[in-house]
């Protein structure tokens, strides 16, 4: 079993930043295919937001979050993050990172995800 863990959402003004990270355990992880990010407004079906292979190599950004969000990680510490910048109200939601072990499809899926973090709640204020 793999478990994720979430943290560095809060509450931020519009136009500022925050960092999320997501710390990944357990006996069997040892590589992933992508690390990703998932956003879930109210209202709303969770979308994709970001992801980055083992390598590094390849990304990839939801048209919504280029050029102000950037995802990165960490293999020997087993954690990724997602650096949020120029932050909007719309970007309110609670943020999950999941993994995907071993698909080479992109962009990623919601479905194609093997493990999920419980999420982490980020609040834009205008």
């Amino acid at each position: 079993q793999v478990q994720l863990g979430e943290s560095g959402g809060g509450l931020v003004q519009a136009g500022g930043s925050l960092r999320l990270s997501c710390a990944a355990s357990g006996r069997n992880f040892r590589t992933y295919s992508k690390a990703c990010w998932f956003r879930q407004a109210p209202g709303k079906e969770r979308e994709s937001v970001a992801a980055i292979s083992w390598s590094g190599i390849s990304t990839y950004y939801a048209d919504s979050v280029k050029g102000r969000f950037s995802i990165s990680r960490d293999n020997a510490k087993n954690t990724w993050y997602l650096q949020m910048n120029s932050l909007k109200p719309e970007d309110t939601a609670v943020y999950y990172c999941a993994v995907d072990l071993a698909s080479s499809s992109w962009p990623p899926s919601s479905r194609g995800m093997d493990y999920w973090g419980k999420g982490t709640l980020v609040t834009v204020s205008s």
